[in-house]
């Protein structure tokens, strides 16, 4: 693959660098057990990405925009993604895309990540 090839797949997977650097930064953030919460959830909606960058960006900064509201009113990660991590993540893709298949390994991946960020919500709230 060149790096034109590259730079367009990128593109089309996180939308604009800008855009995904900006994400990023918003995503540090936050305090530390929302942060795994969304790096995880971010891993496994690189399975679902759209097929445009736009769609890419917007999904992953409304991301970024539920995880920073529930931190700053201290809302517990199980109260945002409710006891199936991966049901949370499929209906929030189903906004943005057609969707894919996630393989189960990413699945289990996904729900063990979002159960040990979870377990620090007792000493947040």
């Amino acid at each position: 693959m060149s790096d034109a090839e590259k730079g367009g797949f990128l593109s089309r997977v996180i939308g604009p660098k800008r855009r995904w650097r900006e994400y990023q930064a918003r995503v540090k953030q936050l305090p530390p057990n929302h942060r795994t919460a969304v790096e995880a959830i971010e891993r496994y909606l690189m399975h679902f990405v759209p097929t445009d960058g736009d769609s890419s960006a917007s999904m992953f900064e409304d991301l970024a925009d539920l995880f920073e509201q529930a931190a700053a009113d201290g809302t517990p990660i199980r109260e945002i993604v409710g006891d199936d991590p991966v049901e949370f993540a499929e209906t929030f893709v189903k906004n943005y895309s057609e969707g894919g298949y996630a393989p189960a390994r990413e699945r289990e991946r996904l729900t063990s990540a979002i159960a040990r960020a979870a377990g620090g919500d007792d000493k947040t709230v």
